[in-house]
């Protein structure tokens, strides 16, 4: 019980001595080693590093996608280092959400269905009015009102991006991972869509974590967590006007 306490008011996300060793064959490849840090409710960070730094592992670990070889994952009062791979499904559909470079959207599915495609597997007790007007009601927080009906073939790289964070949201999240999310766009679209994290963590309170090497996208967080050869290398809070 008292474990359970000092976890919950540790934050969101605490980690203890992280350890990712990957086996291959004979060879033991430690990635991730003795991470600890904790990430607040409501904090927007960046987690920075090289390519190969260990980065993208420790995000699968935060997101559930993966279990670390060694060490504790507090999510949310809860320690789920060792869950099983449906515990870790049902953990990702009811407090987690995800946007990725290439949006991973649904070809010849329109903006609207990609939206409401994860109520199908959270919420199938909601009517499919109650899942398309929540579907809509994200569409137009992302600006895309006038493009629900729309399939990503018809949609510009920006808009995908806003279709695929509206579609993170739709389970009200109290996380959202965002990996390399302004990758493939351009300068100006990448403000926008940082410009749309920063209002969702700010009025909506959802804790946001950005998977970047961008210097520019980790300058848009309030603190930047720095990854280098699987240990955490710096952990900044940044001074916003």
């Amino acid at each position: 019980m008292e474990e359970n306490l000092k976890a919950k008011e540790a934050g969101l996300i605490s980690l203890r001595d992280i350890c990712k060793t990957y086996i291959m064959g004979d060879i033991k490849l430690p990635v991730l080693k003795d991470v600890s840090l904790t990430i607040q409710r409501g904090e927007m960070v960046a987690l920075t590093g090289q390519s190969g730094s260990g980065k993208s592992t420790l995000m699968n670990i935060l997101g559930c996608l993966d279990r670390p070889s060694s060490g504790e994952y507090w999510l949310d009062g809860e320690e789920i280092s060792r869950a099983t791979n449906d515990m870790r499904a049902d953990i990702r559909n009811k407090k987690i959400g995800f946007v990725f470079q290439n949006f991973n959207l649904l070809a010849r599915t329109s903006a609207l269905e990609n939206v409401i495609m994860p109520l199908g597997y959270t919420a199938s007790h909601l009517s499919e009015k109650a899942m398309l007007e929540m579907g809509r009601e994200m569409l137009d927080r992302v600006g895309l009102a006038d493009r629900m009906d729309h399939e990503p073939s018809r949609l510009s790289g920006g808009q995908q991006q806003r279709v695929a964070i509206a579609r993170a949201l739709v389970n009200k999240p109290k996380i959202l991972f965002a990996d390399e999310p302004t990758g493939n766009l351009d300068t100006k679209m990448s403000e926008e869509i940082l410009r749309i994290f920063k209002e969702i963590n700010e009025q909506d309170g959802v804790t946001i974590v950005l998977v970047t090497h961008e210097p520019d996208v980790a300058n848009s967080a309030k603190r930047i967590i720095k990854i280098i050869d699987g240990r955490i290398a710096g952990d900044t809070v940044l001074e916003k006007k």
